[in-house]
């Protein structure tokens, strides 16, 4: 049923998308890691399944999804975690400790929502908690081209949208210190978001654009 359905998710992004994807040199052979990504629409996720074979991976996903009963199916299939946004979930990050020290993958979005601007919102320290006291590697993803506008209006126009995905070499993250912990939280945040921000045009860059970290990364990344 995976292979069967991952096969259905493959065959629609194709047809109404042109996908380029590259970075694959930048995931960690082995071990676990998560994988940090930009959230424009609702085809965001389905670049996962397109771009990745292995099945050891998981998406946390709002628990508003899980009132329908298409998610509620998927989720078996595809290691989908319903998490309350809102309130702390320990159950939802007891789960999520568990699966990475199990050795499995997480790909999540730091801001938490898709955004409604077309560009990147400020994102949560919920990731940079977890990749910090599990001290996994993080692999910066950067999405363009999946926004649901641009996406729904390509269709009406019978034309295939161009989404460009992106991997930028993993990082680590310190661990976090006994005083100040929200300082360096919001600090190991924005680490993240600047270097998921480097990787997609600037049109997308959104509350970090002008950010010093996103300036100093791109400077390296000319000067390479």
């Amino acid at each position: 049923m995976r292979t069967f359905l991952r096969w259905i998710i493959r065959s629609v992004v194709r047809l109404v998308a042109r996908v380029d994807i590259s970075g694959y040199e930048n995931l960690p052979a082995t071990g676990a890691y998560v994988i940090a990504t930009n959230h424009l629409g609702i085809l965001d996720s389905a670049m996962l399944y397109l771009a990745i074979d292995r099945w050891d991976v998981f998406i946390p996903v709002a628990e508003k999804w899980e009132k329908i009963w298409l998610f509620r199916f998927l989720a078996k299939y595809f290691n989908l975690i319903f998490i309350n946004r809102f309130e702390p979930d320990l159950k939802a990050m007891r789960k999520i400790i568990s699966l990475m020290e199990a050795g499995n993958i997480l790909v999540i979005a730091p801001e938490g929502t898709r955004s409604r601007v077309g560009s990147m919102i400020e994102g949560r320290p919920g990731v940079s908690y977890l990749a910090s006291k599990l001290n996994r590697p993080i692999v910066p993803v950067g999405l363009a081209g999946t926004e649901d506008k641009v996406i729904l209006s390509n269709l009406k126009r019978l034309k295939r949208s161009h989404i460009v995905v992106k991997a930028g070499p993993a990082f680590t993250l310190p661990e976090l210190p006994r005083k100040d912990r929200d300082t360096a939280l919001k600090g190991y945040t924005d680490e993240i978001m600047c270097r998921i921000a480097a990787l997609i045009p600037e049109k997308y860059h959104g509350v970090y654009a002008g950010h010093p970290r996103l300036k100093e990364l791109l400077a390296q990344a000319s000067a390479d």
